[in-house]
């Protein structure tokens, strides 16, 4: 403008200067200005010329969004920084600018902050590479368990047609359970190389509380063949039921044998040897177990101290 002229600003500590940063316009001392060794200590020290209008008023070619919170940190050397990643980014900027190095490091330090929070995984599936691997993650944790085993190198017969998708099926339905339940239930998945090939297991205060088997042996004409499925509705009951032992203080014996299936009788697991009697066995075993749970409680309720009569009308 017409108007504006270059002039040095050298004057007592005390005296106000009138600035235009953008278009916004601030009042600050001098004291204030060059408290600190930086860019405007020397802009109104007399060391650089500055650019005035015909008003007075000191023009700096800056945004001036966030000149205040420079002037309120040099005022008092502390400021409270912006809550949101792109503001502090602008503030940082600032800073650089006008070479105030303490507060470009604080915020460059709450950048960070805020950037490893907000990048924090929603949950973590570990992966299992050994048994003692597998031991330690159970017993240490505070959480049921539900653990995926996949282990589609087992070739020893051939897939049928639809195997493959239901393996993907398995693999799918696990990443939804621990999307959903990872800050309820620890979900892990067993990589190793075994004789199974799909096999969900859930645990219950380390110990094994059911088996949910996705795979079996069927017969054609002239060989064996391999199927994997994928019982999603037996999965997602025994998802659920794991959940009863995550509030627990200690295990509930009587709970866990009612519960406790044995490997051989899981669901859906078939072998060359059919073994009637080890599921009818624990079939039996489950059923005592819940119908001493059942007695138990009858019991508690006959022993219960029945309330007083009512007062006569």
């Amino acid at each position: 403008m017409s108007g504006d002229q270059r002039t040095m600003i050298k004057g007592s500590p005390s005296q106000y200067v009138k600035l235009n940063v953008g278009g916004t316009l601030y009042y600050a001392t001098i004291a204030t200005l060059t408290k600190y060794d930086n860019m405007l200590k020397a802009m109104f020290s007399g060391r650089m010329e500055v650019l005035t209008d015909s008003e007075g008023w000191i023009l700096v070619d800056r945004c001036g969004k966030h000149f205040g919170t420079v002037l309120n940190y040099l005022r008092d050397g502390t400021v409270t920084l912006p809550d949101t990643a792109r503001e502090l980014a602008e503030l940082y900027t600032e800073a650089k600018y006008y070479c105030i190095q303490e507060l470009g490091e604080a915020c460059d330090s709450a950048l960070k902050k805020l950037t490893d929070r907000d990048v924090q995984p929603i949950c973590r599936i570990p992966l299992i590479t050994s048994s003692r691997e597998e031991h330690q993650l159970i017993s240490q944790s505070t959480k049921p368990v539900v653990k995926l085993l996949i282990n589609r190198h087992n070739n020893k017969y051939s897939y049928t047609s639809a195997s493959d998708d239901n393996m993907l099926k398995n693999l799918e339905m696990f990443d939804k359970l621990s999307l959903r339940f990872s800050h309820r239930v620890l979900f892990i998945k067993d990589v190793t190389a075994t004789n199974e090939i799909c096999m969900w297991t859930f645990y219950g205060r380390g110990q094994k509380v059911a088996e949910v088997c996705c795979t079996s042996i069927v017969y054609a004409t002239d060989k064996k063949h391999t199927k994997v499925e994928c019982h999603e509705a037996r999965i997602y009951e025994e998802t659920l039921n794991i959940m009863l032992y995550e509030a627990c203080d200690s295990p509930d014996a009587e709970l866990m044998q009612a519960t406790a299936r044995r490997p051989a009788a899981a669901f859906g697991c078939t072998s060359d040897d059919d073994e009637p009697a080890a599921a009818a066995a624990a079939g039996a075993r489950s059923k005592h177990g819940l119908d001493r749970l059942r007695s138990n409680k009858q019991a508690a309720h006959a022993h219960a101290v029945p309330p007083p009569p009512a007062p006569p009308l």
